[in-house]
């Protein structure tokens, strides 16, 4: 069995019991609901103890958005815990697809498959994960594919989730160099393994939450009122002026 195939196969098999794009949020997060019926290891800066999530239902969220990587972040169901706060590339693929799409990296039997990237319904191109250095040495070397990684040495848990795009830690992960291990265990550039998306294809502001517009809040009646009474003084004036005449 091909890489390819074993990948797809890993793929529907772990994970697909359950994808289910939020129907009634908002677009720019592309929150989306996904069941594991398996553990999977992650990528990215984690809650203490979560390297790898057990098998369960998660909520993947888009953080922050820039046109060249994006920081996604997997929550607990209830959305109230974050357990990972992963940095990712836009990766381009020719067909998109109605429902979301997750692959994952090939492992030996008995060890959690990796996750791999994340596509949204509808969307040309996905999330691409990158991982330490270490780990994505090994990565590429035992499932003989290229693995995405950064050379910057981020701390891999935290004892607190990371709730926001201003934090240092995710400054820190936007600013990170980004390369790829071959399954020679070779560095090579980052165009050797991704195929960034057309510029059309890409909406800088669809994951940017300052973007949106924003609901009128403020009524219309204090101006009404303000020129009906600009009105009745210029009507009263003008009476005046006519008396004053006669």
């Amino acid at each position: 069995m091909s890489i390819c195939r074993a990948v797809t196969a890993v793929c529907l098999a772990l994970a697909g019991a359950l994808f289910v794009p939020n129907a009634g949020g908002s677009e720019w997060n592309r929150k989306t609901v996904v069941n594991f019926s398996g553990p999977v290891e992650i990528p990215g800066v984690h809650l203490t103890g979560f390297g790898v999530l057990p098998a369960g239902t998660y909520v993947f969220k888009i953080l922050d958005s820039q046109s060249d990587r994006h920081i996604v972040q997997i929550f607990s169901q209830d959305e109230k815990i974050v357990y990972a706060t992963i940095l990712a590339i836009p990766n381009y693929r020719l067909k998109a697809t109605d429902k979301t799409v997750i692959t994952f990296r090939e492992r030996p039997a008995g060890e959690p498959e990796a996750l791999r990237a994340w596509f949204y319904p509808g969307r040309n191109w996905g999330e691409e994960f990158v991982y330490p250095k270490t780990r994505a040495m090994t990565l590429a070397k035992t499932t003989n594919a290229p693995v995405l990684f950064t050379p910057t040495e981020m701390p891999l848990e935290v004892a607190a989730p990371i709730n926001s795009p201003a934090e240092p830690m995710v400054m820190e992960m936007k600013r990170a160099p980004i390369m790829v291990f071959k399954p020679s265990g070779e560095e090579a550039p980052l165009a050797e393994a991704v195929t960034p998306p057309p510029a059309t294809e890409i909406d800088e502001t669809a994951a940017k939450p300052e973007a949106r517009q924003l609901p009128a809040t403020a009524s219309g009646l204090p101006l009404a009122g303000l020129l009906g009474l600009l009105a009745l003084g210029g009507a009263f004036a003008l009476r005046l002026t006519e008396r004053r005449v006669r």
